[in-house]
């Protein structure tokens, strides 16, 4: 075996097997859409908490995902060893907002439909996703579930408090009831009418209750 016959391998042969125009127009358009779902999942976000690693990731994510398919389709046989090596990956980090794992779907599509070739599906079908995402996403909508906390005085003013919010309400059902001396608290999930929280203000102002809280099944906590 001579010392060219050591280099004579499909390694160095696929140095040539991608083009640096093809992978820097892949890697630089795989940038920018991972940009703009930055952006979209920043101005869509609606937790409890912001993170700004996670948003750092949807950039990287598309773009590593571009380089791994770029790496796939000009090599069935490396393609072959991805899929066992990818198979042994493991990750623990738990996702704790469901919209989130649109966003990582979104960009591992968005690489590897970049990295097929298929540039206008990624663009448009990318716009069209952040438009939708746009729309619905910061939709709250007043009919969703809330608890309501109140600590009333005695039986009177617990009726009282019932009576009220049933009136100011679409929906009020009784959760528990905690019965203590001079003192009944009551978990109530509600439906509101609007968007317009003020009736907990009066509610907490009435004879008879101590306090009261809105809260929010989402989260965010009012009142």
């Amino acid at each position: 075996m001579t010392f060219n016959d050591i280099f004579k391998s499909s390694f160095l042969e696929n140095v040539t097997s991608i083009s640096l125009l093809d992978m820097g127009i892949a890697l630089v358009l795989a940038f920018c859409l991972g940009l703009f779902i930055f952006m979209i999942y920043k101005k869509t976000f609606s937790g409890v908490m912001y993170s700004s690693s996670f948003s750092v990731t949807l950039v990287a994510l598309t773009m590593i995902t571009t380089l791994v398919i770029l790496a796939v389709t000009s090599n069935v046989v490396l393609s072959l060893g991805m899929v066992g090596a990818l198979s042994i990956v493991r990750f623990r980090t738990a996702i704790k907002e469901p919209l989130d794992i649109a966003f990582l779907f979104w960009s591992i599509a968005v690489g590897i439909v970049l990295a097929a070739g298929m540039i206008p599906l990624a663009v448009i079908g990318s716009v069209v996703i952040g438009i939708v995402l746009l729309v619905f996403a910061n939709q709250k909508s007043h009919v969703n579930p809330y608890i309501v906390v109140v600590r009333c005085a005695d039986h009177t003013s617990e009726t009282n408090a019932m009576d009220f919010l049933k009136n100011q309400t679409q929906r009020c059902v009784v959760k528990s009831k905690t019965a203590q001396k001079g003192e009944v608290e009551l978990n109530l999930e509600i439906r509101l009418k609007s968007d317009n929280t003020d009736f907990i203000n009066t509610l907490a102002d009435m004879t008879g209750i101590h306090s009261a809280v809105l809260v929010s099944y989402n989260g965010d906590y009012m009142g």
